[in-house]
């Protein structure tokens, strides 16, 4: 299964299901190189959908303390773009067919040479990428070349994205439509439904791809209510979090996949109000 059709196969299996899909956030390398790929590998089993994979950086703008942290855990160990690719071959190793798409900001991947980064990426079994400060009217040349390798550049619309601005941003998205549902960083408080149910009609005028939404959902209470509106329920805060109150690397891995099986458990409950 080539990267492309991954993410569209996961996304239209969970709609067939009529539920949203689980996305699962973790930073690479964090707390250490080889509990995280421990932790990596065991997601899918917990009930995630799609993983996220944080590409670690010094200076995460768009991060709330948690991912902050959680980048800086794995700097300091040692976590380079290099490493976080091999930790995606890894993962390929034993599964072939969950969708993996790394998020980060643009100046690694300018230093490692974004050519070389998105050939490495394809053949490490990469299938979209987030880039939070590269917007969509100075990334066209970097946009066809990750299309030409088949891997997704997934956009990210805020609630200040409107008009002609959104329909700039969605023009090229591909893969799903990543809806920062509060204004801040990551880890705020969670959106109100209300607010989310409405942007959600907007964006979906201008597109027919997936919605997913993140930003400030932390438990399973949150996932349900704000999966009755989008295709894809976003997590990240909430799961680095459980990696930085552990005891151990051990208990961290544990206490990581337990919220996600709770989190998946309340996206597949079908009688949650």
């Amino acid at each position: 299964m080539n990267s492309t059709s991954r993410l569209d196969t996961r996304l239209a299996a969970t709609k067939a299901d009529k539920r949203p899909a689980l996305v699962t956030y973790i930073t690479a390398g964090d707390p250490d190189p080889d509990t995280s790929l421990d932790i990596l590998r065991g997601l899918p089993e917990a009930g995630a959908d799609i993983i996220e994979l944080g590409m670690p950086f010094t200076d995460p703008m768009a991060d709330g303390p948690a991912i902050q942290k959680s980048s800086l855990r794995a700097l300091n160990g040692g976590q380079t773009q290099k490493k976080t690719l091999a930790m995606v071959q890894r993962f390929r190793e034993h599964d072939r067919d969950t969708p993996l798409v790394l998020m980060g900001y643009y100046n690694p991947i300018y230093r490692y040479g974004a050519d070389r980064f998105l050939r490495d990426a394809a053949e490490a079994g990469v299938d979209g990428l987030i880039i939070v400060d590269l917007p969509p009217d100075h990334d066209q040349a970097f946009f066809d070349a990750a299309r030409d390798a088949g891997i997704h550049i997934i956009r990210l619309v805020t609630p200040t994205t409107k008009g002609e601005r959104l329909k700039q941003v969605l023009r090229d998205a591909s893969g799903f439509v990543y809806y920062v549902s509060v204004a801040g960083v990551t880890g705020a408080a969670p959106p109100t439904q209300d607010s989310v149910a409405t942007t959600l009609a907007a964006i979906r005028e201008h597109t027919d791809l997936p919605v997913g939404v993140g930003f400030g959902i932390r438990t399973a209470e949150d996932a349900a209510a704000i999966g009755r509106f989008s295709d894809a329920v976003i997590v990240g805060s909430a799961l680095v979090d459980c990696v930085e109150r552990a005891e151990s690397p051990a208990a961290a891995r544990q206490a990581l996949h337990e919220r996600v099986r709770d989190l998946a458990a309340g996206l597949r409950c079908r009688t949650c109000p």
